[in-house]
């Protein structure tokens, strides 16, 4: 007698049930009336649904074990993918890898050309940590799948591997058993990108350049190495040529674009992101996601007119019908919060919230108070509120209402610790904005009071006692963030750029400069920090070659004083003047720049 015929007598209750399920069944076929044409015959007869039913019931009592032979003797019988992916899922579900792979083995025995039972045991076996085993079942899926098919099942290879240990390993492994397609027209330029991106999880940053470079020379128009390219960067930045190489053919992937936006954004280059997202605007002008990225980028450039054009474009588009989610790494754009609550608007909705926002910024930058008030009048959404509410204080607090102002985000409800937290800082960003630096100290001196050893708090406070000249407090302050947040490279650099900007412990404040780029690399402003240590240690060509990859990166106001001051030094006085007057012009009230042309006597 079958296994599952003999186990229903240990089930009486359940026979019954099955009994009269199976009767009712009967009498629905028997009633059923015949439909003239060809009859498609089920593989389900009577004992085989009776098997299943069993196997569903044992495993509803929480008796996986059982469940799992059913549906496998099921499986072997019929020879049915489904039921062997059944079986497969309830062993997984028990979490018994060993059952799940043996179900595995019978199913590619059963049917050995099944796609899907090689991909199952692949994936199970990089699951049980058994990657040698599993390049026998790679091989055979690579070769089973369409020749069309394949670079794209090559390419994705690193993910079935990316929780495996030692990814050395891995991509020896891979090595070997891509070999027949290493040479193959179709299929070498994914090769070498899944390989390139194997080694370079490896750690093998050299290897997984060369790999890229031949696979991008295999096949320029493939956006696969781009995407390798990004991945690879900042830690290998040869890779960026693949990139941009890329780009510029015609046909190049927005995708690809974007991602090349988001590490260019990552790392503060937003000219060179603003030129990308020009060229995709241009391209595809109906793409509405492009376009808040650029506003929000032309904002943090002080380009307000700029910015309010692709902003407006971004709100036409959406309001228009057009799919347009918020992109994540919208410059400026805070993060949302409460993603999974149930107000939480769309994905449209919250890019159209975030445009608006940025659109009243752009406004209140260009001094259009009215304009600012309205465009924050659209903004409904409680998950926005304080944002919103510290918008309006900042335009009050502009307009001299400095009390009304401050009421105005203290009356925001709290809903949590957080809130109270993130009320104090808005308080203090207000009063810091309208440079009321002794209010904005008390404001943050209580806060600190509230949230003792808060790393952010304590640098905010830092901040207010350097514009008090309380150089000891700020000192001490930094110290103290450094001591709870060792990487915290804002407090080195802060610390080490006001020793220099004060001619002070020059070395040790070069010391503290360097450290903050270790932990920060090509970052604009530290490297600014570094360029002005160097001039006020009397090494002005350094100092220059600093201060102009700093300008380059991000064009600055104060970071254009700087470079301003040394070539004017340096007697390099036409270059001096063109980055002053820019910066001018982009920012006619800038205390640092009016300070410098004023001490260097230039007049522009």
């Amino acid at each position: 007698m079958p296994a599952f015929l003999q186990r229903m007598r240990r089930l009486p209750g359940r026979a019954l049930a099955i009994g009269c399920i199976a009767a009712a069944a009967s009498t629905a076929f028997a009633a059923a009336p015949v439909s003239p044409g060809p009859v498609n015959n089920s593989s389900l007869d009577a004992p085989l649904f009776y098997q299943l039913l069993i196997g569903e019931i044992e495993l509803r009592s929480g008796q996986a074990g059982a469940a799992y032979e059913v549906m496998l003797d099921a499986a072997r019988r019929t020879r049915d993918e489904a039921l062997f992916r059944r079986a497969v899922e309830i062993a997984l579900q028990g979490r018994a890898g060993e059952q799940a792979l043996a179900a595995v083995t019978a199913w590619r025995t059963a049917l050995p050309q099944s796609l899907e039972a090689m991909r199952y045991h692949v994936q199970l076996l990089v699951a049980l940590n058994k990657p040698a085993e599993a390049m026998e079942p790679l091989r055979a899926l690579i070769h089973g799948t369409p020749v069309p098919e394949q670079p794209g099942l090559i390419s994705s290879l690193p993910r079935f591997f990316q929780r495996s240990g030692d990814q050395k390993q891995i991509a020896a492994l891979l090595e070997k058993t891509l070999q027949p397609y290493a040479d193959a027209p179709a299929t070498r330029a994914a090769v070498r990108v899944a390989l390139g991106r194997t080694w370079m999880s490896g750690g093998d940053t050299a290897r997984a350049t060369a790999l890229l470079e031949l696979a991008h020379k295999d096949d320029p128009d493939a956006p696969g190495p781009a995407l390798l390219a990004l991945d690879m960067l900042p830690t290998a930045p040869a890779a960026e040529q693949v990139v941009t190489s890329y780009l510029q053919q015609p046909k190049a992937e927005p995708l690809v674009r974007l991602a090349y936006v988001r590490v260019l954004t990552s790392a503060q280059r937003y000219p060179e992101a603003v030129t990308q997202l020009e060229q995709l605007t241009k391209a595809q002008p109906d793409l509405p996601p492009p376009w808040l990225t650029l506003g929000a980028l032309h904002l943090e450039l002080q380009h307000p007119k700029e910015a309010e054009a692709a902003l407006q474009r971004y709100v036409q588009l959406v309001e228009a019908g057009k799919n347009a989610p918020a992109p994540a790494n919208a410059a400026s754009a805070p993060a949302d919060d409460d993603d999974d609550d149930a107000t939480t608007p769309p994905s449209a909705d919250r890019g159209r919230i975030q445009a608006w926002l940025l659109l009243s910024q752009a406004a209140e930058m260009r001094g259009d108070y009215k304009a600012a008030e309205a465009w924050l009048n659209k903004v409904d959404s409680p998950q926005r509120a304080l944002e919103v509410q510290t918008r309006r204080a900042a335009l009050l607090a502009r307009q001299g209402k400095i009390k009304e102002a401050r009421e105005l985000v203290q009356k925001v409800p709290e809903r949590s610790p957080d809130d109270a937290r993130a009320k104090l800082l808005a308080e203090a960003q207000v009063l810091r904005d309208v440079k009321r630096w002794r209010e904005a100290n008390d404001v943050l001196a209580t806060a600190n009071k509230r949230f003792p050893d808060d790393a952010d708090l304590l640098y905010e406070q830092a901040m207010m006692e350097e514009k008090l000249s309380r150089l000891d407090d700020m000192e001490r302050l930094l110290r103290k963030v450094i001591e709870l947040k060792p990487d915290h490279q804002h407090a080195y650099n802060a610390l080490g750029y006001s020793l220099a900007d004060r001619n002070l412990r020059l070395p040790e404040a070069k010391t503290l400069i360097e450290k903050a780029l270790t932990l920060a690399p090509g970052e604009p402003f530290i490297t600014d920090s570094l360029g002005w240590v160097e001039y006020r240690m009397g090494r002005r060509a350094e100092a220059i070659t600093l201060l102009r990859k700093a300008y380059s990166v991000r064009p600055d106001t104060e970071i254009a004083a700087h470079l301003g001051e040394v070539l004017w030094v340096d007697g390099q006085r036409d270059e001096a003047r063109r980055v002053l007057g820019d910066a001018k012009r982009r920012d006619t009230s800038n205390e640092v720049l009016s300070e410098t042309l004023k001490r260097l006597k230039v007049d522009l």
